[in-house]
């Protein structure tokens, strides 16, 4: 298949499709005029590269998943490279979610102090001889 339709069939540009090929990681055979041609085999690799990069993996990361396709396997994480990548991304996703835990204890907190000082502000304005506010556009009394 040619760039354009490879680009439809996967949801892609044929400007994405000339970076990865740019980086090494599609592969593109030539006809005599010099037009790029595609096969299934290059649709999948692109499916994996894709499916990685809505998983967060950067497209470095996803090297060793389309070279594990290229050697024959039958998926791209069927490598022990590609294994290790994905232990990496896990380390990086638990550094994540703790810090995302601690800034939402944080958050939780600053919550319940405020929420505190403002009822604690209304339960004294509402107390007799406590401060009342000031309305602005009442007239003083003559």
């Amino acid at each position: 298949m040619r760039i354009g339709e490879l680009a439809e069939r996967a949801g892609t540009t044929t400007r994405a499709l000339r970076y990865y090929e740019a980086r090494g990681l599609l592969h593109a055979e030539r006809t005599a005029n010099g037009h790029r041609i595609y096969s299934e085999a290059d649709l999948r690799l692109l499916q994996q590269i894709q499916m990685l990069q809505r998983f967060g993996f950067e497209l470095e990361e996803t090297r060793p998943f389309v070279e594990c396709l290229r050697a024959g396997h039958p998926a791209g994480d069927a490598c022990p490279a590609a294994l290790q990548v994905y232990r990496h991304k896990l380390a990086e996703l638990d550094a994540c979610i703790t810090q995302l835990q601690d800034v939402r204890e944080q958050v939780g907190s600053q919550l319940g102090r405020a929420e505190q000082a403002l009822s604690a502000l209304a339960n004294a304005s509402a107390q007799p001889g406590g401060p009342h506010p000031r309305c602005e556009l009442s007239r003083p009394d003559s």
